[in-house]
């Protein structure tokens, strides 16, 4: 049964990785070409637009992957309709673990493993946000240096070394 659990496991953790990777890679793409304010446009909203519509495309793609481990549930004759699988693809994959829906004993072990992979997207979810606002703050701070007026040059310790 372990084995079984795992060729049917392992390919669907897989997909959810390829669908993941493909929502970060966009994510990065999109902030990376929205980095920098527009002519007109307020700090704040150009720097929280980005972290906004990343975190709905990254939550989007974690509720993707859920309602997919559901459909398989469903596929594997678990549950009879498509709701009850997602709530208990949705307990997995958070790892939130109710305990008050329990699969059949012939694929338990896809529990385990569905909150394994829930864990690790999560986790590639916040790495991609932290990046993303590491950006946003990296850009913040460009703008704030570069509008500052520079008369002279200085030197350490903010001496002046007049030209």
């Amino acid at each position: 049964m372990t084995l079984k659990n795992l060729l049917v496991g392992v390919p669907a953790m897989l997909v959810c990785l390829v669908v993941q990777v493909a929502v970060v890679f966009w994510c990065v793409r999109y902030c990376a070409r929205r980095s920098a304010p527009g002519p007109g446009d307020r700090v704040l909203l150009a720097a929280v637009r980005p972290l906004v519509a990343s975190m709905l495309a990254l939550m989007t793609a974690n509720m993707l992957q859920i309602a997919l481990w559901g459909w398989l549930f469903v596929l594997l004759g678990e549950f009879e309709d498509l709701y009850p699988a997602i709530y208990h693809s949705a307990v997995n994959f958070t790892s939130l673990g109710y305990g008050d829906v329990v699969m059949n004993q012939e694929w338990k072990l896809l529990g385990p493993l569905e909150a394994a992979n829930g864990v690790l997207m999560m986790a590639l979810s916040a790495a991609a946000l932290t990046a993303i606002l590491q950006n946003v703050i990296r850009s913040q701070a460009d703008a704030i240096v570069a509008g500052r007026p520079r008369d002279r040059e200085q030197g350490p310790a903010g001496r002046d070394h007049g030209h």
